[in-house]
């Protein structure tokens, strides 16, 4: 049995990835010196975060 993927979710999948490593990007090049950064004092987060973002950009469907 294989299983199609269309080309909405290789879209979709792709934009969670690179919203993922943009995220991780931002949090170790900008980051925050003091912890106090809600969003980049942890690599999950931003991750996360990150990952969120480019979900939301993929744009729906």
């Amino acid at each position: 049995m294989r299983i199609r993927i269309g080309n909405n979710m290789v879209k979709t999948i792709s934009f969670v990835v690179i919203g993922g490593v943009a995220g991780l990007a931002w949090q170790r090049i900008i980051g925050c010196r003091t912890g106090t950064c809600p969003i980049t004092s942890n690599p999950y987060i931003s991750t996360l975060y990150g990952a969120m973002m480019g979900l939301m950009l993929s744009g729906p469907g």
